[in-house]
């Protein structure tokens, strides 16, 4: 466009006016024109939404059992030690309650063996 030098303030105005104008027409075409389009693009982000948040449900889920079996492996082998530890005791009470009967036989086999020695001492010297 030429700028001529003896422009008035009033064709000036009336030059920006059009302009913006024009501008606002162009803006309102372009808008209609791509109403279909953004609203194929809306539709697209709502499916990645809802599949992202079905993964998420579905990775949620996942852990969920993971940490269920976990657990439950863990208290299985926590179950297996204690049983494990309670026949550990059970064995050293019983190896125990052996040996005192074994020192309680000796004892008693070797007091008859005396009382017999005793016994045929005096029967000797009688």
């Amino acid at each position: 466009m030429k700028h001529a030098r003896n422009n008035e303030l009033a064709d000036r105005r009336s030059a920006a006016a059009d302009a913006k104008a024009a501008l606002l027409t162009a803006y309102r075409a372009a808008k209609t024109a791509a109403e279909p389009l953004q609203a194929a693009k809306q539709a697209e982000r709502a499916s990645l939404v809802e599949a992202r948040e079905a993964r998420r449900a579905e990775r949620d889920r996942l852990k969920g059992e993971e940490r269920t079996r976990r657990e439950a492996l863990a208290t299985q082998e926590q179950a297996a030690i204690e049983a494990a530890a309670a026949a550990e005791i059970e064995a050293r009470q019983a190896a125990e309650k052996a040996r005192i009967s074994r020192v309680v036989e000796d004892e008693a086999a070797r007091k008859a063996e005396r009382d017999r020695r005793y016994a045929a001492r005096k029967a000797r010297q009688a």
